[in-house]
């Protein structure tokens, strides 16, 4: 499929009650998308255009019941379910969970089959989702199951992307989580997604500590001096560009978040306040180190805004741009890994015709 000009972007929808379908919808109401993709909604069709006509959006959606059957130019639906579903905006229902669910499994077995190219995300509930056969805390987890690589949860926005080391980690076990070889093997992971997908040669990463002020020389905690700091140098020693840690309480107020192409943060909140009061609306989550590439908007499902027509579209937007732009990368970068010579042999040839 990479070699289409237009890339088949696959969404799962989300909570069916929350702000999913709208984000989704809106996104593709303007008719220029269709010029970057061809979007595949893993949902119902019935339900997508119950959907349009209770926002009021002037669009049509195109049902299929194959993937095969995808057409160009226009906004596709795969049927997944064809009963009726009764949407309660704003409502956490178990049964919503299994619709997010359903579209999810439906979207990832496509993402795998290459029957669609990348996959955007709309939110879930993080509570109704579980069940017996799904005990995940979030997208990344089920999808480092799914998918071939080592997942970590990247934000990304224009001048900003953090990575985690634990992302939906309870605050009592962030330290005794975080050892030497899982700074080394997330480091390992976001040094190759800067340099395959985004086009980076040389990276250069910042490390948050885990304790306030760096644990104080030992006064509030041990773990940067004892695991961090020696573990970053060996890391550097070994080549690559790797700096800290970094008390995390001044490294964004200062601007010094500019200077490096990532940050890594030790836990959720330590990274995402500050990319999402950086970045909100505008911010995008991308699964960096898996074979496939998912992205999703920054935000949750936002069931007080639900149903209303009020919901900030933007973010899934980007979520859109960012999936396309990372597949052209990757397959950038594959190719000049698989041609090196035939590259060179053309540069080479281009100085001697100047």
């Amino acid at each position: 499929m990479g070699n289409k000009e237009k890339l088949i972007v696959g969404i799962s929808i989300g909570d069916l009650n929350g702000i999913g379908s709208e984000i989704v919808l809106k996104t593709f109401e303007d008719s220029r998308m269709l010029e970057f993709c061809t979007p595949v909604i893993f949902a119902s069709v019935k339900l997508m255009s119950y959907f349009i006509k209770e926002y009021g959006l002037d669009m049509n959606v195109y049902g299929i019941d194959n993937l095969d059957a995808v057409v160009p130019k226009k906004i596709n639906v795969y049927n997944v379910w064809k009963e009726p579903v009764d949407v309660q905006f704003g409502k956490e229902e178990k049964i919503m969970g299994e619709y997010a669910i359903k579209s999810l499994e439906a979207a990832v077995a496509a993402l795998k089959d290459k029957q669609v190219d990348v996959l955007v995300t709309a939110p879930i509930n993080k509570s109704n989702v579980q069940s017996k056969s799904f005990k995940f805390p979030g997208h990344t987890d089920y999808l480092a199951k799914e998918l071939g690589g080592e997942s970590l949860m990247l934000m990304i926005s224009d001048d900003l992307r953090i990575g985690l080391l634990t992302d939906h980690v309870a605050v009592k076990d962030i330290s005794s989580s975080i050892t030497s070889s899982l700074i080394e093997k997330k480091i390992e992971t976001i040094h190759k997604t800067l340099i395959e997908d985004f086009g980076i040669s040389k990276p250069k990463i910042a490390v948050l500590g885990i304790n306030p002020h760096l644990g104080d020389n030992g006064v509030i905690g041990t773990e940067d001096d004892e695991v961090v700091a020696p573990t970053l140098e060996n890391i550097r020693n070994n080549g690559k560009l790797v700096y800290g840690p970094y008390a995390a309480d001044s490294f964004f107020g200062s601007g010094n978040y500019k200077n490096f192409d990532a940050v890594i943060a030790s836990y959720h909140d330590q990274g995402l306040v500050p990319f999402k009061t950086l970045s909100f609306g505008n911010g995008v989550n991308f699964t960096a180190g898996l074979n496939r590439i998912r992205t999703s908007p920054d935000h949750g499902t936002a069931f007080d805004l639900a149903g209303k027509n009020e919901a900030n579209y933007e973010s899934f937007k980007q979520a859109v741009f960012a999936a396309i732009e990372i597949y052209r990368k990757r397959n950038e970068y594959k190719e000049l890994a698989r041609e090196p010579l035939k590259i060179s042999k053309k540069k080479s040839f281009a100085k001697k015709k100047q």
